[in-house]
């Protein structure tokens, strides 16, 4: 029997910015870099726990649709990440897609998720 789809995860909302550490501010500027080169919806950035980074841009085809946050995630776990120590969304909505969301989850129940607008200025941060 065919599993039935999972039901879209809710959009957490980040909390009040507290200052970045000058790692996470890096990838404030590697997603915001992905997102520019394709003129994507979004942008991401992921850091591992070796310190290794990995950037997406939203995909978005007929058969096939993926947050920039799931494809840096994706990315991660394809190269042999374990855990994240960090993500980042560059996105012009205010709240975090629920499925990047729990693909970070998925690798870290506590690293910390910001969300940015699209000039770089961090609007708040998901931390659970």
């Amino acid at each position: 029997m065919p599993e039935t789809p999972a039901a879209p995860a809710a959009r957490p909302t980040p909390t009040a910015p507290g200052p970045l550490s000058a790692e996470d501010g890096k990838l404030v500027v590697l997603a915001r870099g992905a997102r520019g080169r394709v003129g994507a919806v979004e942008g991401a950035a992921v850091r591992d726990s070796d310190g290794r980074t990995y950037a997406a841009a939203s995909v978005a085809l007929p058969s096939l649709t993926l947050t920039a946050l799931q494809l840096a995630v994706a990315s991660a776990v394809a190269a042999g990440a374990g855990r994240l120590e960090a993500a980042v969304v560059v996105t012009e909505a205010s709240t975090l897609d629920g499925a990047g969301h729990a693909a970070v989850r998925d690798l870290a129940v506590d690293a910390p998720i910001h969300v940015a607008a699209p000039d770089g200025t961090v609007l708040g941060t998901v931390t659970q």
